[in-house]
């Protein structure tokens, strides 16, 4: 009798050995040859699933949409709305280990996306979902429903260019400026927002 494989589990079992690589290495070890040997696989068997290097990255780059899907909708947030926001807001820069190699794979992803459809696609969601988090948070600090647009765009540029910034000026982009950058932009928002008469 044939063997049966449980292709869902070993796709878990090849994202699980991927992030290994990429948490310790850094997201420009993640190749096929070494993912296949974290996890114990030839590259050969490695490649029946993830034929090339923008096929593993789009597959990370789920990884990395579910994840911060996960931590943005985390049920434990209460408090001002403003405190929520800049909460909700933070968990999309890369203010920690997890979230710095996160965003080295939409940085990747995001420079094969003008030549790969599969890279425009996924980017094109990620990118959804940032803009859909910064409607939220235009709409919570300003009671605007729905959000203003060019209120939104600004946010969302802010969010964008922080990562990026994050990214290439580690040392002039720390945590904490990441942190106090955001900070007042929600700031200036919460105040135009109590500025504006009502609707």
């Amino acid at each position: 009798m044939p063997k049966i494989v449980d292709h869902d589990a070993r796709r878990a079992e090849l994202a699980e050995a991927m992030w290994r690589v990429v948490y310790r290495d850094g997201v420009g070890a993640a190749t096929v040859r070494s993912i296949a040997a974290e996890a114990g696989w030839s590259p050969s068997a490695l490649r029946h699933y993830f034929a090339t290097q923008t096929e593993l990255l789009v597959f990370a780059m789920e990884h990395v949409m579910a994840a911060a899907t996960q931590r943005f909708t985390a049920d434990h947030r209460t408090g001002p709305a403003r405190h929520v926001v800049q909460g909700m807001l933070e968990e999309l820069l890369p203010l920690d280990r997890q979230r710095v190699r996160e965003a080295e794979v939409w940085l990747l992803l995001a420079a094969r996306a003008q030549v790969d459809p599969a890279a425009r696609e996924r980017m094109t969601e990620a990118d959804d979902g940032v803009r859909r988090a910064a409607e939220l948070a235009v709409a919570l600090l300003t009671g605007e429903r729905p959000a203003d647009e060019a209120a939104v765009a600004r946010l969302h540029a802010l969010l964008d260019g922080l990562t990026l910034h994050a990214l290439l000026h580690p040392d002039r982009m720390p945590p904490q400026r990441l942190r106090d950058l955001l900070a007042a932009h929600l700031d200036q928002l919460a105040r135009d927002g109590s500025a504006a008469p009502p609707g």
